[in-house]
């Protein structure tokens, strides 16, 4: 029934909100939401990758099918990564790779003849026909006085389509499965979950345990709100939610918890993809109170937690995906949300209380951030971080060519790097500790890079 009534009862409630959001402000009508030169223009790459503000420079620390310490090889599709601070002048990297099940370009090689270098105990999931999922994560270790990775490795194995997740406050990174592949198909396991990878140094693959308290459905990221230790995930769904797990025991994540949806508070089954060109539900800078629903059986053997959470008043968001704390504030892109569908970037400020009884009286707050409708702009945000001068720095996940935009407090968008050797998206940005260096992948090539310049 919930299906069946979805887009019926998101209409009615945007026509709800349509006497008080009766006016569009500068950002949606593309005035405010403007370049500016940050940086100064990008300097065409003679190598023919990626292009930079004068000054920036890249070099390619590690590729797909490289051989790793490990005697693993690199995986390919490399996707979301966090980085930690390591010993000395080291940086600790996790990097996701968002292999599918049975797709080749995953760690053991297309013929698995390296398999026996990997204890069986390690690997979360494995085919029917004996061959490991070729999804998880990498771990590398990078001098950034010396500008040099001194190892990297495989420190997750056995899972599927690792697309992004986020860092703890706890050093560890927390690496979602975009995928709910069933056991009983071609897989052993059920997919769709969360795993937890330490940041360390030594070379090692971790325990393999699905954090299944936080939910199964096609997890895109995660953040921390050091302060709560609560936990926000964004859905990869056009009809996706917005969850927040509260664990147990802050920290401890594996000890399990209380997963939830967000809601508007006092109006339920907001949809917040303002897709209807003559109707904006929500406008740019607009504070709405919120509420969190309770969510059950969140294994969700059916892949229907979104549709649950739905039913219970929780807003709709439009393809959210990466997601990232900083500045007090919880920032996460919503791929193709937008009357033009180029995406949408939203602020979630928690509550001093929050995950506490004490919230019903002193409510976090959602304001849509920036929504710009012009791809020349920003053309459907993906991954994004919070650079260390506070603004938020996106991957552009886009039809052609695409970017790493920049966005100051302020709104304006600036280019900061630009993929001039082929479609593919930018994925995993992310700074150093030291804030000397950013990383960013190309995906398709398999590349990961590390900048440096005049930050």
């Amino acid at each position: 029934m919930i299906r069946r009534e979805f887009m019926k009862t998101a209409g009615a409630v945007a026509l709800g909100f349509a006497g008080m959001h009766h006016f569009l402000n500068d950002w949606q009508r593309g005035e405010a939401f403007a370049a500016t030169s940050r940086y100064g223009d990008l300097v065409t790459d003679p190598e023919g990758l990626l292009s930079l503000p004068k000054g920036f420079t890249y070099q390619i620390i590690s590729q797909k099918g490289e051989e790793m310490g490990d005697g693993l090889m690199v995986p390919a599709l490399h996707d979301g990564m966090a980085a930690f601070q390591g010993s000395g002048n080291k940086t600790i990297i996790i990097r996701n790779h968002e292999v599918n099940i049975g797709s080749k370009g995953g760690p053991f090689g297309d013929d698995y003849s390296r398999l026996k270098k990997v204890d069986a105990k390690k690997i979360y999931d494995k085919t029917k026909k004996n061959k490991p999922c070729g999804g998880g994560t990498t771990t590398l270790v990078y001098d950034t006085k010396k500008q040099k990775l001194e190892r990297h490795f495989m420190s997750l194995a056995g899972t599927v389509r690792n697309c992004a997740g986020g860092p703890t406050p706890w050093n560890s990174w927390i690496s979602s499965e975009e995928s709910v592949v069933r056991k009983g198909g071609n897989a052993l396991q059920d997919h769709g979950y969360n795993f937890e990878v330490p940041a360390k140094e030594k070379v090692g693959l971790v325990d393999p345990i699905p954090l299944k308290a936080m939910g199964r459905f096609n997890h895109e990221a995660i953040a921390v709100d050091p302060k709560s230790g609560v936990v926000y995930q964004t859905e990869d769904r056009g009809d996706g939610l917005i969850y927040r797990f509260i664990p147990k025991s802050p920290g401890k994540l594996v000890r399990g918890g209380r997963l939830q949806a967000l809601m508007i508070r006092d109006e339920k089954r907001v949809d917040t993809r303002n897709w209807d060109d003559k109707l904006v539900t929500v406008p740019v800078g607009h504070r709405l109170e919120v509420e969190w629903v309770d969510l059950e059986n969140v294994e969700s053997p059916d892949d229907d937690l979104r549709f649950q959470g739905f039913g219970k008043g929780a807003a709709v968001f439009a393809r959210g995906e990466g997601v990232w704390y900083g500045n007090d504030t919880v920032y996460f892109a919503c791929t193709n949300g937008g009357q033009k569908k180029k995406g949408q970037i939203w602020k979630y400020t928690p509550s001093p209380v929050e995950g506490t009884a004490d919230e019903l009286s002193q409510p976090g707050h959602l304001e849509l951030f920036c929504e710009p409708n012009d791809g020349k702009l920003l053309e459907n945000a993906d991954n994004l971080t919070i650079a260390p001068w506070g603004d938020v720095m996106v991957c552009e996940d886009g039809k052609n060519d695409d970017r790493l935009v920049g966005i100051t407090p302020q709104g304006q968008a600036y280019t900061f790097a630009h993929n001039i050797k082929n479609s593919s998206e930018l994925t995993g940005v992310v700074f150093s500790p030291d804030g000397t260096t950013m990383f960013v992948n190309v995906q398709s090539l398999g590349y990961t890079l590390a900048v440096t310049g005049p930050w």
